[in-house]
């Protein structure tokens, strides 16, 4: 079994994979309320799993960038 996101989120803290499911639902969605454009509509692609390893890099470069984090 492909250990997904929410997975992920239901082995981290013991929660129902429907409770996963909804609070990566409302991340993600803070996310792009937050992201500029151009990563909002990248974060869909991650997720989703048809992003590239290079899209994420990219992704999470930026996310550095907006924190302060100088590269």
């Amino acid at each position: 079994m492909e250990r997904t996101l929410v997975h992920l989120i239901q082995e981290k803290t013991g929660i129902s994979e429907q409770q996963a499911q909804m609070a990566l639902e409302t991340v993600i969605g803070f996310l792009k309320e937050k992201l500029p454009e151009p990563l909002a509509g990248q974060l869909d692609a991650v997720i989703g799993g048809s992003g590239s390893n290079d899209q994420l890099g990219s992704m999470l470069g930026a996310f550095g960038g907006m924190f302060g984090k100088q590269q």
